[in-house]
């Protein structure tokens, strides 16, 4: 039986391109593959499609379940299907995994075409321009000429707003959620100790674990842990957990046991991701964060860069988000608007720190829905 506003049971693609592509780094690939999904129809125009970019650890699988004993459905299918914000009934929705993942698109755990061999850690690290540059091959194949949207929280926010940059007259609207023009010197500092978690993890093997039986389980754990506290807000990880123990009858261990429910929380999240994601696929994404800069550390030269956009804009943020505060935010906006760029603006309240953009909100979902509301109508 199909869930209520569900896109129901869904099954992946495979993009090949035989176009070379020139990465930001210099390096060439003669060839790479995009995992993708789709949900809803393309309509006649084929005017009626909407990229949607993941973060850091997202991948292609937006919404929908694989099948029917399927336990968890895709990460933003709060937000996607028939009559949700972005309504399957009236767009053609597109998720992708970045070329880089972990999740079947051209990666460090993938086969070298030129090699035969898993690439390991001779793949090269992947901006977010190439990302985009990937992406568009993409929606060239499924015989798209223009976007009526780019939708991302997050990393996934970048792209959206890089998008707006680099292919302008491909792209009617930008909805760029959680994100920021570049990385704080504080962001950056996070990321490297995640990075140097896995690095100097001894199974990590400089990237060549592969062959191993033993995979870096205990530098990614640590790295999603960390990534974890970041993700929540003081607020929320106080009301949720505050000092709460796992078995209240007894009394102090004494010991380094898992004692506090907040560490019990951690351990469970870092063990998860540990055996799910790649971990050259993690430090390569990580870096991919570091490096996007499109106004070259010049808050200025932000609105100089903008002045390439011709899409609408709906920027949101949230106040409870301190690893990518609302300033970060404004700085986009106020970009946009020394172009005259119609930009939408809307700053919530939502206690839930970075990771509000991934939560069922009722406001929050009501401004995107009115938004694309509008974006239909436009079609």
């Amino acid at each position: 039986m199909k869930e209520k506003n569900s896109v129901g049971i869904v099954k992946s693609s495979l993009f090949y391109s035989s176009n070379h592509l020139d990465l930001e780094s210099g390096i060439r690939l003669d060839s790479y593959e995009l995992m993708y999904e789709t949900y809803g129809s393309l309509n006649k125009k084929k005017n009626n499609a909407i990229l949607v970019c993941h973060a850091l650890s997202g991948n292609h699988h937006v919404a929908g379940r694989y099948s029917k004993e399927d336990k968890y459905p895709g990460w933003w299918d709060n937000l996607v299907g028939p009559g949700k914000p972005l309504d399957t009934n009236k767009f053609f929705v597109i998720g992708v995994n970045n070329l880089g993942g972990s999740d079947g698109s051209s990666g460090p755990k993938s086969i070298n075409p030129k090699t035969k061999k898993i690439w390991g850690s001779s793949f090269p690290i992947i901006t977010v321009q190439d990302w985009v540059t990937s992406q568009n091959e993409l929606i060239t194949y499924l015989g798209i000429n223009k976007l009526a949207g780019v939708l991302g929280g997050s990393l996934g926010g970048m792209q959206a707003l890089q998008w707006s940059i680099q292919y302008p007259e491909k792209l009617a609207n930008s909805i760029v959620i959680a994100a920021a023009p570049n990385l704080t010197a504080q962001n950056i500092a996070f990321n490297e100790v995640a990075r140097q978690s896995i690095l100097t993890d001894p199974d990590f093997n400089n990237g060549n674990f592969y062959t191993t039986k033993k995979l870096p389980k205990r530098g990614l754990r640590i790295a999603r842990m960390l990534g974890h506290i970041t993700y929540l807000s003081n607020d929320v990880m106080g009301s949720k957990f505050g000092r709460k123990k796992i078995n209240k009858n007894k009394n102090h261990q004494y010991s380094f046991n898992t004692e506090f429910e907040i560490e019990s929380y951690l351990n469970y999240q870092g063990d998860k991701f540990a055996n799910e994601f790649d971990a050259n696929t993690y430090i390569r994404m990580t870096k991919a964060l570091d490096y996007y800069d499109p106004a070259k550390s010049n808050v200025k030269n932000l609105s100089k860069v903008l002045k390439k956009a011709k899409a609408n804009f709906l920027v949101i943020s949230f106040s409870s988000d301190w690893r990518f505060s609302s300033e970060r935010s404004k700085e986009i906006v106020k970009g946009l608007l020394d172009n005259n760029i119609k930009v939408s603006y809307a700053e919530l309240s939502a206690v839930s720190g970075h990771d509000a953009f991934l939560m069922e909100d009722e406001h929050y979902h009501g401004i995107i829905k009115s938004y694309f509301q509008k974006v239909h109508k436009q079609l």
